[in-house]
């Protein structure tokens, strides 16, 4: 659940908030709380708005991912980032643990993403299938543990799943991520994704904005490498 200090940023324009993981970012058909609105009823009772709280979602995280997510305040701001998203003009970045360390330790991953709505769940081909879509990442390693790595991922398209499934490609599942290839759950059903930062042009004033995200309070895997 949404509490006022997991905001990182915020402005006439912007909000941008650390997700738990867990937390649905916008209403889905289960009809559960969601994070847009848990945000907006915040607004609304902290300054004492008397009408509708104006709030767009400029980007979203699966439900199991943790970490910062972008919020247009005004329309203004909303249409400029929509634009900014569509033209790759918003640099994402991610941390991810996973089970094994990449080969080689960095580099880009080129995909073709293929979405089965049935299991909620998409597969990576290294060539072209049917209404499958690119998906392109870069990757770094940062560390190694005994049993996890660190690894930092820059988005370079949107897919479905798109890290998860890239990194399971290359035998690199995400820790806690079962349903693509992880040995063991997490405690709360999360995984050992967290958008890390968020890069962008603030759409109104044109000055450069970067917002990073703690990782996950209270895993000590997550402590261990951000401190190291």
């Amino acid at each position: 659940m949404f509490q006022p200090e997991d905001i990182l940023y915020e402005d006439n324009h912007l909000l941008v908030v650390n997700k738990h993981a867990g937390d649905l970012v916008q209403p889905d058909p289960s009809g559960e709380s969601a994070l847009e609105d848990q945000i907006k009823a915040y607004i609304k009772q902290r300054d004492a708005k008397p009408g509708a709280v104006f709030l767009g979602v400029v980007h979203r995280i699966d439900r199991p991912v943790s970490g910062a997510v972008l919020f247009a305040k005004t329309s203004k701001a909303l249409v400029r980032l929509n634009e900014m998203i569509r033209e790759g003009r918003i640099r994402k970045t991610y941390w991810a643990l996973t089970e094994q360390t990449p080969d080689p330790e960095a580099g880009e991953l080129c995909h073709y993403i293929l979405r089965d709505g049935r299991t909620n769940r998409s597969r990576a081909f290294d060539a072209p299938k049917g209404d499958a879509k690119l998906a392109r990442l870069r990757y770094a390693t940062l560390g190694v543990g005994t049993h996890y790595t660190l690894v930092e991922v820059e988005l370079l398209t949107g897919r479905h799943h798109q890290i998860r499934a890239q990194l399971s490609k290359i035998g690199c599942p995400i820790r806690g991520d079962l349903k693509y290839g992880a040995k063991r759950s997490l405690p709360g059903g999360g995984i050992s994704l967290h958008s890390r930062r968020v890069e962008f042009e603030h759409p109104v004033r044109r000055e450069p904005v970067a917002v990073t995200a703690p990782v996950p309070a209270g895993d000590n895997l997550w402590a261990w490498f951000e401190n190291r």
